[in-house]
């Protein structure tokens, strides 16, 4: 059965999630049809045409009843060899794994309908998830989409994993990943990220490549450590929120950020013009733990949240806490600058560092992404 917060659609203003508990259903919306009488038919492709008269010759169409091209996702993309590639998809839920290799540059995907709602690819592996040849798919191998190209763009889509920890007692590690992006010039507007633990893997395709990544108008939502990785990242204008959790009856009940920043990088996680609230009690949140990585032991996790209201589910009395206790966040680079809200109230200053009104003006997304605007393609 899929968790109860996949089911509660979220609407196009204000990302606000409609539906309580096991009864809320997911409202995955298809293109209404016509009035009777109209002869017009719906579109299932909404403004972006149709495969017989194409937005352009680089474009293929994703239907899951077969009016496209493709009926899933994964055919359209190993199809679409090259570069400059559009994925159309349909509205639907495609139930699968799908992977965009380091070849297939530039490509877009596209939800036909313009609401997240609609289009929705979800799986449920988690880390622990035993494989078909043997052994265990580890964090990585859990991601329902793996996005290793340079260039890539989403808009207005669901990526997603539904695997619950309550179905499997038995399974230990419970990461399960909706998308891991390590490529450069990775955009995404308008899209929804949901899952419990590990849901958007922001990282690189290898230590020393410095990703790029612009997430605008998104909603992620999660419980441990639900957005993490070493890619240089910037959420403007989105939604972040904590799950609350049966399994557990103490805090700290998860974790929203746990950046993994290179030590040569300057820059990781910006967040800014952002908003976090939460399903839990109040103060039953961190907002950040460093992640240093066996991999790599000279990472300094790096985290800006500025100008972002913070609800009363992130506690603002010790809002940072150690994943490991060989590294301390002390020694990372997190800072704060003019938040608001219930969780941003600053109690003990040493908790809380803040940064200046000079150091604030190179945590911008114009400083972190450099020449790569991306927030000019949704002009």
């Amino acid at each position: 059965m899929p968790s109860p917060h996949l089911r509660r659609p979220l609407s196009r203003r204000g990302f606000l999630l409609a539906g309580t508990g096991a009864a809320a259903t997911l409202a995955l919306a298809p293109t209404p049809a016509r009035a009777a009488g109209n002869p017009r038919p719906p579109r299932p492709f909404g403004r972006y045409g149709s495969p017989a008269a194409r937005l352009t010759p680089q474009t293929l169409y994703v239907h899951p009843s077969g009016q496209g091209d493709f009926t899933s996702v994964q055919a359209a993309v190993t199809a679409a060899t090259g570069s400059g590639r559009t994925l159309v998809i349909a509205p639907g839920t495609y139930r699968e794994t799908v992977a965009v290799d380091v070849t297939r540059t530039g490509m877009s995907w596209l939800g036909a309908s313009g609401d997240p709602c609609d289009v929705v690819i979800v799986y449920d592996n988690a880390a622990g998830t035993p494989k078909p040849g043997g052994g265990t798919y580890g964090t990585t191998g859990s991601a329902t989409t793996l996005v290793q190209a340079d260039g890539f763009t989403a808009r207005d889509l669901t990526f997603a994993n539904d695997w619950l920890r309550a179905d499997h007692p038995g399974i230990s590690g419970t990461q399960a990943v909706a998308i891991k992006v390590q490529g450069d010039r990775s955009a995404f507007h308008h899209c929804r990220f949901l899952g419990h633990q590990d849901t958007l893997y922001a990282d690189s395709i290898a230590l020393g490549v410095f990703a790029r990544q612009y997430f605008s108008r998104c909603h992620v939502e999660g419980d441990v450590d639900f957005v993490f990785g070493r890619a240089t990242a910037v959420y403007e204008h989105c939604h972040f929120r904590t799950l609350t959790r049966t399994d557990l009856s103490a805090a700290p009940y998860g974790f929203a950020f746990a950046p993994s920043t290179a030590g040569a990088n300057p820059r990781g996680y910006l967040v800014t013009r952002s908003r976090i609230s939460s399903e839990a009690p109040d103060a039953h949140y961190k907002l950040a733990r460093p992640w240093v990585p066996s991999s790599d032991t000279t990472a300094r996790p790096g985290l800006v949240v500025r100008d972002t209201h913070l609800g009363p589910g992130i506690d603002a009395v010790a809002p940072y806490t150690n994943m490991s206790d060989s590294f301390p966040w002390q020694d990372q680079r997190f800072a704060e600058y003019r938040n608001s809200g219930p969780g941003a109230v600053v109690t003990v200053p040493a908790n809380r560092p803040q940064l200046t009104a000079a150091q604030a003006e190179s945590a911008t997304r114009a400083a972190y992404l450099g020449d790569w605007q991306p927030w000019k393609a949704e002009c």
